[in-house]
């Protein structure tokens, strides 16, 4: 990835906590850093000029503040920020038309206290032309939160559908694991077939289920074999679960330091989309969630 990293920042204790895995992901993966504020909307249809300029002036404020707060953690970074005038989430999808990776809390400063995730993280998921990590307020395994990362606190998890498998969401999963050195534990959630249980065979036996099984297991051994060939510093961990893929998802995902999902682009839909796996996913997740647009 060589196209500089977006992060967006609102003074929130979410948006710190994506500054901060974004520095960390740029100084890792050697790219630039684009901070992006954009001023809350104010209610009304006119605002009056002083209380845009102070809008602005606080903006400006803030920004200049993350960015040397930043620098000094990273003194090799290249960074810059940027005020926008434009809504927040017009000025981040602006921005990510020329970025590889755009970073955002899983929230921001408005909502309430239950809210898993904003408005504005959701249209950035469901909308931006380039990979999107959503941060929550605290990752898992976050560098100096105090508390021990957990075991799985450096691999990476990415769904994985051997039937159909999308080369953009599996690469994004497999250079986040070769950057950082971690493991790759690749889930793929499987059901039984519609003909398993029928007026005669009312009960599917071990034997079948294990047969079948044996057949997903093969299919995602055969299917990651250009992958392993691509990356063979990466070291992998196959997961075939007989559960609902956000299920399976979710608990692989504990404790692990990056989760990663795709999202099907629709041209029709001029909002974006997202299916019911990444949207389950993202509003239960407790660490960072990339999510990768890719064509059907």
């Amino acid at each position: 990835m060589n196209h500089p990293m977006v992060v967006g920042i609102d003074g929130s204790a979410h948006s710190s906590a994506a500054a901060d895995w974004a520095a960390r992901e740029a100084a890792l993966r050697g790219v630039p850093l684009h901070l992006v504020h954009a001023s809350p909307p104010l209610p009304g249809n006119a605002v009056p000029p002083p209380a845009a300029d102070r809008l602005r002036h606080l903006g400006e404020q803030m920004l200049a503040r993350a960015v040397a707060d930043l620098g000094d953690r990273h003194p090799h970074l290249e960074m810059r920020g940027e005020q926008s005038d434009d809504p927040p989430a017009t000025a981040l999808l602006a921005a990510a038309r020329t970025a590889g990776l755009l970073v955002v809390g899983t929230r921001g400063t408005g909502g309430f206290d239950a809210l898993a995730v904003g408005s504005v993280a959701l249209r950035m998921a469901m909308a931006a032309p380039c990979p999107v990590v959503l941060v929550p307020r605290q990752p898992a395994g976050a560098f100096g939160d105090g508390i021990p990362a957990a075991r799985d606190a450096t691999q990476v998890v990415v769904g994985f559908d051997a039937h159909h498998p999308v080369s953009e969401t599996a690469d994004f999963a497999f250079s986040a694991a070769e950057a950082r050195g971690a493991g790759l534990r690749v889930v793929m959630a499987w059901a039984l077939p519609a003909e398993s249980v029928s007026p005669r065979t009312p009960a599917v036996t071990e034997e079948d289920r294990a047969t079948w099984e044996d057949q997903e297991v093969a299919q995602l051994s055969d299917a990651l074999r250009a992958w392993r060939e691509k990356y063979p510093r990466v070291t992998i961990r196959p997961d075939v679960v007989l559960l609902h893929p956000a299920e399976a998802l979710l608990n692989a995902s504990r404790g692990a330091q990056l989760l990663v999902v795709g999202r099907r682009t629709d041209p029709q839909a001029v909002d974006g989309r997202l299916g019911f796996v990444a949207h389950g996913v993202l509003h239960h997740a407790r660490c960072p969630v990339a999510v990768v647009p890719h064509v059907d």
